[in-house]
């Protein structure tokens, strides 16, 4: 977990327990499982693609660090990015409908964007996951304060 340097010993224990009980509650919810992961997929590719995108496999990867998720659709599988366990369920539903509109579309074309609006939160995840991006990129704080 990383703190500003400028936090008080008794604001980082505050938010050390605040964090942890955000994890743990997380947790409790459970991360679904690649089984879950396709039913899921299923529904949605029969809410929002009438049934016509289907997906041989979906699955969780832990190898894709630069990518939310990835579709071959040749195969018709579609592999999730282990990074978006925990993230809302609408982020992980858009990622899915995303590589679900492969299955129909390969590029990025406008049609592929015609396609994914079908999707209602389209926008507001992928503002999300641009947030998680730009997160990323903010410089680190300095280490750990010594005793």
């Amino acid at each position: 977990m990383l703190i500003p340097a400028r936090m008080s010993e008794a604001e980082e224990q505050r938010w050390v327990t605040v964090m942890l009980d955000k994890l743990a509650a997380q947790e409790s919810r459970g991360v679904l499982g690649d089984r879950e992961l396709t039913e899921r997929a299923e529904r949605l590719a029969e809410q929002y693609f009438g049934g016509r995108a289907r997906p041989s496999s979906v699955r969780w990867v832990t190898n894709q660090n630069t990518r939310w998720g990835s579709c071959t659709p040749s195969e018709g599988s579609i592999r999730l990015s282990h990074r978006l366990q925990g993230m809302p369920e609408y982020v992980v539903d858009y990622v899915l409908c995303h590589e679900l509109a492969h299955l129909l579309v390969p590029g990025h074309g406008p049609r592929f964007w015609r396609l994914l609006e079908a999707y209602p939160r389209t926008e507001r995840a992928r503002g999300y996951l641009e947030g998680v991006v730009a997160a990323g990129r903010l410089p680190h704080p300095p280490a750990a304060r010594e005793e």
